[in-house]
């Protein structure tokens, strides 16, 4: 096993050096170009991390790291042209940079691209990684699409919400990890006890990224600090927050999450107040808490070294104690 520092650094050498040389130029310049954007990484990290906690040789699981990485931003590209985003990872989104038309077709290009790094392994490996991948895309879908409808409900409830990001984001954290260890053959139990690890952890980082987007220091967030309550997104916090207040509260809360104003500073100042006094920001840091520690207890049912289970733990704690 290496640091995650490692496997962080195999993956950004690999992406720079991954080659899709492919014509027309103008479906396969825009992938070449959100692919060299960057970012987190965090799921092909993860999928060469589980593969050798299961005592495979991380090189095994590159081309399932790569698929999971071009599946996830494949879906970026797509959920920035349903936004009308302007900028991922501070540069020009696909979109803006071409076009819709391109935005979409390169998008598509690009999933099944993800597809055709499975075809690396043999029959049987081939075999589970693509039904696992399959039921992951098809969440990651039905998860952007409950977001959607969300943004015109106001009766969406907690275990709601929790779903959509289960199936949004999570989903394809705890499949990156399943990954590696189908890579690895290791067995059945442990393969499901990795994506439940993952699974949770997925959740827990959601819940952290909605607390920073409220409550982050600009400095490290990456991101405009408030960006959710500027687009009246209805967040753990936000469902916490009109749960637990008071009658004139609930109503200020609500007026606020109906309104665009030109200068939002006001706005923001106002619901970061109502989140911290009805107890909704304390809420959200436990269940982050929570779910992380859901993720720490298959770390006891799982038939590996326990300097491994060290290793899973303390990236676990890392990511609950994040500003970034």
């Amino acid at each position: 096993m290496h640091p995650i520092s490692y496997y962080q650094d195999i993956i950004s050498n690999h992406f720079s050096a991954l080659s899709i040389s492919k014509e027309p130029n103008n479906l396969y310049e825009p992938i070449r170009y959100i692919l060299s954007l960057g970012g987190k990484r965090m799921r092909p990290v993860l999928t060469l991390m589980a593969s050798e906690i299961f005592n495979a040789e991380y090189q095994k699981a590159l081309a399932a790291a790569t698929a999971v990485e071009v599946f996830h931003n494949f879906s970026l590209i797509h959920d920035d042209i349903m936004d009308d985003a302007p900028l991922r990872r501070g540069n020009e989104t696909v979109h803006e940079k071409w076009n819709i038309n391109t935005g979409i077709l390169s998008g598509d290009a690009m999933l099944i691209l993800a597809y055709q790094y499975f075809e690396q392994y043999e029959p049987k490996i081939f075999r589970e990684l693509a039904k696992l991948f399959s039921k992951t895309a098809l969440e990651v879908c039905e998860g952007q699409q409950y977001d959607v409808d969300f943004e015109t409900r106001d009766d969406v409830t907690i275990p709601e919400y929790l779903k959509m990001i289960e199936y949004k984001t999570a989903v394809l954290v705890g499949a990156a990890m399943k990954m590696g260890a189908i890579v690895a053959e290791t067995s059945e139990e442990n393969a499901n006890l990795i994506y439940d690890f993952g699974l949770n952890l997925g959740i827990a980082f959601q819940l952290q990224d909605d607390y920073l987007d409220a409550f982050g220091d600009p400095e490290t967030f990456g991101k405009q600090v408030g960006g959710d309550i500027i687009e009246n997104k209805k967040t753990y916090l936000y469902l916490k927050a009109k749960d637990f207040a008071e009658n004139d509260k609930k109503e200020q809360l609500l007026h606020l999450f109906s309104i665009q104003p030109t200068d939002n500073t006001d706005k923001i100042k106002s619901v970061k107040e109502i989140f911290n006094t009805t107890g909704a920001s304390q809420a959200t840091q436990e269940a982050i808490k929570s779910y992380t520690y859901k993720a720490f207890a298959t770390l006891d049912k799982m038939q590996i070294d326990q300097e491994k289970k060290e290793i899973l733990k303390a990236f676990g704690e890392n990511l609950m104690s994040r500003n970034v």
